[in-house]
């Protein structure tokens, strides 16, 4: 399903972010951002996350928010990959709870301690920060785990001590065990 957000950057120029997320594992299908979002932006969009036209069998739907950007132009470029568009009720954002939660994460996890500088900055966290939530952060959706499914870390014998491994450039964390030398 797509989304969009603003990010405001140092200057107070406004960054769009568009993604498309699978909802089975919350898993950030596609991404991109830019300062002038167009329909034909996001049709662009959706042929690079469903190249050639191939979307996965479990996506049927395309859901989406009531913003302008979501015309008839994307409509249509939707129905020919076969998916099904949705338009969430207006001023309804529940109806699409994952992709707030999401945007929400994205916010706090990230966002909220950073000052954005310019379209690359904004990019090169973004990539960072999916790649953290894809491998290491856990999920209540999908039964705490991560969407790229991580296996479990049981103890291992005495004299282990835990070890935090930094990612997002330190604004996160993932532990795991480390053997005494």
């Amino acid at each position: 399903m797509p989304w969009t957000s603003v990010v405001p950057t140092a200057t107070f120029r406004l960054l769009y972010v568009w993604f498309a997320l699978g909802h089975a594992r919350r898993q950030v299908l596609h991404w991109s951002v830019t300062e002038f979002p167009t329909a034909s932006w996001v049709v662009q969009q959706l042929r690079e996350a469903f190249p050639f036209d191939k979307v996965p069998r479990h996506l049927k739907y395309l859901l989406f928010d009531r913003d302008s950007i979501f015309s008839a132009e994307v409509i249509r470029a939707a129905t020919s990959m076969v998916l099904t568009p949705k338009r969430t009720s207006y001023q309804s954002p529940w109806q699409n709870g994952v992709a707030e939660r999401l945007v929400g994460s994205v916010r706090r996890e990230l966002l909220d301690h950073v000052v954005v500088l310019h379209q690359r900055h904004l990019r090169r966290l973004l990539h960072e920060y999916w790649s953290y939530y894809h491998d290491d952060r856990t999920h209540l959706g999908v039964d705490k785990d991560a969407p790229l499914s991580r296996p479990l870390e049981l103890p291992p014998p005495d004299g282990a001590t835990v070890h935090a491994r930094r990612r997002v450039g330190g604004l996160q964390h993932r532990y795991c065990w480390r053997l005494a030398a």
